[in-house]
């Protein structure tokens, strides 16, 4: 195992009971109301379609609020994760809902994958904020591809490489470029107190290891990996507050630049199909 997997997990290990009691995550809807989805799959509806039936994977599921939207509208989910405490809250989500979602969580780094999973998917998921804690988007896509039944699909949706490379910390309302949009063998380590939802928690495991890939980058690594692109979307919207006190909450309950929006694309949605 690499440093890297090692520093993150134990990141994503302590932040997954936090991020589960935390009011941004909503666990508590998935048991009271059997229609509820989470916002980030709901954005995501009019692309995603009609997946009922399709033997689905989300890779980094996290506690599993995406994976179990996306079981509520039909899929036959498998939920994959390096992080066990992210996978005992996810478990627990799952068994609470209403009803309860049948999912297998498994547990594992992406780019072992494949060899954790049995068979072929008709629906690779992954959403926001995964791929930066990978260093080779390239790897990423072949797993995705080895994933993939003949005909199968990857979805994903993700914070634009441009959001990742701003310097956040600007208070005079400019953009600024300062950190890496390309993929740098060298991570980007970060030593950050708190976490992306509102929480009270005092973390203890606060250095992270994260890399960005370049939009262009990341299409050549789907489409190296024999995928046919279906579908290529950027959006001037984001599902949390990446600018903090720069940004206005929309109706859709996402978050976008207060002044001049069109300036930045906030996150972009990507499709691609394995041919049959």
């Amino acid at each position: 195992m690499t440093d890297y997997l090692e520093i993150n997990r134990a990141n994503w290990d302590e932040r997954a009971a936090p991020h589960a009691a935390s009011p941004g995550y909503r666990v508590e809807k998935f048991a009271e109301d059997p229609a509820y989805i989470s916002d980030v799959v709901r954005f995501d509806l009019p692309r995603l379609g009609d997946v009922s039936g399709l033997r689905g994977v989300h890779l980094q599921c996290h506690i599993g609020t995406d994976t179990i939207s996306l079981a509520r509208l039909g899929a036959r989910m498998t939920g994959l994760d390096f992080s066990g405490e992210s996978l005992a809250q996810a478990r627990a989500i799952a068994a609470a809902a209403s009803p309860p979602a049948e999912i297998d969580f498994v547990q594992s780094d992406v780019y072992s994958a494949r060899d954790v999973l049995e068979g072929e998917f008709d629906l690779v998921f992954t959403g926001i904020g995964a791929i930066g804690w990978l260093p080779d988007i390239r790897r990423w896509a072949q797993t995705v591809a080895s994933l993939l039944a003949p005909g199968g699909r990857l979805f994903i949706r993700e914070g634009h490489p441009i959001l990742w490379s701003l310097d956040y910390d600007r208070t005079d309302g400019q953009l600024s470029i300062t950190e890496p949009y390309f993929e740098q063998k060298e991570p980007q380590i970060w030593d950050e107190p708190g976490t992306y939802v509102e929480s009270d928690h005092e973390f203890t495991n606060t250095v992270t290891h994260e890399w960005n890939h370049g939009l262009g980058e990341i299409v050549t690594a789907v489409l190296d990996a024999g995928l046919v692109l279906t579908g290529l979307e950027e959006h001037q919207s984001v599902p949390w507050e990446a600018l903090p006190g720069r940004m206005r909450k929309l109706d859709s309950k996402e978050w976008q630049l207060a002044e001049k929006p069109e300036r930045l694309p906030h996150t972009y949605t990507l499709q691609a199909r394995k041919p049959s």
